[in-house]
């Protein structure tokens, strides 16, 4: 760890991260204490599956006021039974006032099987409803789907409450295409920082910096100079520096624009969970 971030004199969030995750079994407290130590100042956490919203939940109470949770059904999750998965997702969203800032990881992932594809979009357009219905945000997930979502979306945008796209690394089409739903925000990882990442141009060319948030997607996606490694909340620092030349400006003024837009993105949590705990 760059030992600059020691004292790093910033705070920014990382809208997420997969804290309950295995990885982070056997050090979650250093990690957590990296995270505070390079200006981290929340985590968002999401679910992916019935037994994730278990443990996500139990990371954001080992850590209040820091770690907060979100519940969905991840697409790569979505199987034959998933009316019933999230019947019972459903039951633990109403039954816990003001607990989640979100509905997420949810989405659409046809990368590496169309088998489910049906399932998927019925089950995404269930948790869409939920966001309306709850006015809590999405934390969207696409690959490989993103006529297939656009369209989806399209049906209720006057309705959406709004939300991020999770781990965008299109170009300025698919960018333009997706800022068309004008409360939600594009989350920005590691992948901005790669060698052959075209993401500095397309940000620069086709996303102001009021439509962006900084994520890890960790334990995967690590930035550069931890590629291979196991990505973490702390490292989300790579990815504030980067954008800021990405947009010549100072890191300052990124993590001034992304605290802003997670707080306006997020703002049920902002103004009932994370003021309350």
């Amino acid at each position: 760890m760059n030992s600059d971030f020691d004292c790093y004199p910033m705070n920014f969030i990382d809208t997420h991260t997969h804290l309950d995750g295995e990885e982070f079994r056997d050090d979650l407290p250093e990690v957590i204490s990296r995270a505070q130590n390079a200006g981290v100042s929340k985590v968002f956490v999401p679910a992916i599956d019935l037994p994730s919203v278990t443990t996500v939940v139990d990371v954001c109470r080992r850590f209040p006021g820091y770690a907060y949770p979100m519940i969905g059904l991840h697409p790569e999750e979505v199987k034959a039974d998933w009316q019933e998965v999230l019947n019972e997702m459903k039951v633990l969203l109403a039954s816990a006032k003001d607990l989640f800032i979100a509905i997420g990881e949810v989405g659409l992932d046809f990368y590496w099987s169309r088998e489910f594809q049906s399932e998927q979009l019925s089950a995404f357009e269930e948790q869409v409803k939920w966001s309306i219905e709850k006015r809590l945000p999405l934390m969207i997930h696409c690959r490989k789907a993103q006529n297939e979502m656009v369209s989806l979306l399209k049906k209720y945008k006057a309705d959406l409450p709004g939300g991020v796209f999770h781990c965008f690394t299109g170009n300025e089409k698919e960018a333009e295409e997706l800022l068309q739903f004008d409360r939600f925000v594009l989350g920005i990882g590691g992948v901005l920082t790669f060698k052959k990442s075209h993401l500095p141009e397309v940000l620069a060319d086709a996303v102001p910096l009021n439509r962006v948030v900084l994520e890890t997607d960790s334990p995967y996606m690590a930035p550069v100079p931890m590629r291979g490694k196991r990505n973490e909340s702390a490292y989300v620092r790579y990815v504030l520096d980067k954008m800021a030349l990405s947009y010549g400006v100072a890191p300052e003024v990124v993590a001034e624009a992304t605290n802003a837009n997670v707080e306006r993105i997020f703002t049920k949590a902002y103004s009932t969970a994370l003021s309350e705990k």
